[in-house]
């Protein structure tokens, strides 16, 4: 069966003692009521908080995540974070490929695939965004761009490692708007990209990768969304930043 994720992506949100509030919050949520044994619950916050967070998660209910990394191990790259500065404080996911960072940073699926690589030579997960624009999808390129991204940053690893990456597929038009693509369109696009992997890796190595939706999820369309068969959880944006509703949200995958 394939995990299924609540990801909490916290952006720049949150000063310390805050985020020491919002985290110690959610952690205690999900160990007295999250009992589904295959739902793992990340938290993904700003780089100054990790080294402190990391000793304050208890359970394994909860893992540690990073929002960004610099593919180098290490060099002159000012103001950068290297995967393995990140493994040595206790985080165990790392986001990359979020619009956010494709469009004020300009980062490259070329790019993005380095990073990938780098995060899993330091056994790290990495949560691979992709998704369309509202534009793209008004023009019908929608599922030929996605599946573009997907080719270009992941498909020169072999079947095995493929197997390690979580990938969030997050519809730019959705993220931070309050519009949610419906419970149709994003177990649509999801199957499309499972059968896109399965044309490249066969059908075995799709059906065992976790494919999340991001979007303006929220407590109120977390259940119907990840009822779809090809939806194994989210990348929370907002929610994410309120415990009852993140632990809401980890509490509503199916039995």
């Amino acid at each position: 069966m394939r995990k299924k994720y609540a990801a909490g992506n916290w952006k720049m949100n949150k000063t310390f003692e805050e985020g020491q509030i919002l985290l110690s919050e959610v952690v205690n949520m999900v160990k007295d009521e999250l009992t589904h044994p295959n739902v793992q619950v990340v938290l993904g916050v700003p780089f100054p908080y990790l080294s402190t967070f990391s000793k304050l998660i208890d359970t394994p209910k909860v893992a540690l995540g990073a929002q960004n990394c610099h593919p180098k191990a290490s060099g002159a790259y000012t103001g950068e974070v290297s995967v393995p500065m990140l493994k040595s404080v206790g985080v165990q996911y790392v986001i990359i490929g979020h619009s956010e960072r494709r469009e004020y940073f300009g980062e490259s699926d070329a790019f993005i695939a380095e990073k990938t690589d780098a995060i899993l030579a330091e056994g790290l997960t990495p949560i691979f965004c992709c998704g369309e624009t509202l534009a793209q999808r008004e023009a019908g390129i929608h599922f030929d761009f996605v599946k573009g991204q997907i080719t270009n940053s992941l498909f020169h690893l072999d079947a095995g490692t493929l197997k390690k990456v979580v990938i969030a597929y997050e519809p730019i038009w959705a993220i931070g708007t309050g519009v949610t693509a419906t419970s149709a369109q994003a177990q649509e696009m999801h199957k499309v990209l499972r059968d896109h992997l399965a044309g490249q890796y066969g059908s075995e190595t799709a059906e065992e990768i976790s494919i999340l939706y991001g979007g303006s999820v929220s407590a109120a369309n977390a259940q119907e969304l990840f009822s779809q068969p090809d939806v194994d959880g989210g990348l929370v944006g907002g929610a994410s930043l309120k415990s009852r509703d993140f632990t809401e949200i980890s509490k509503s995958f199916p039995a």
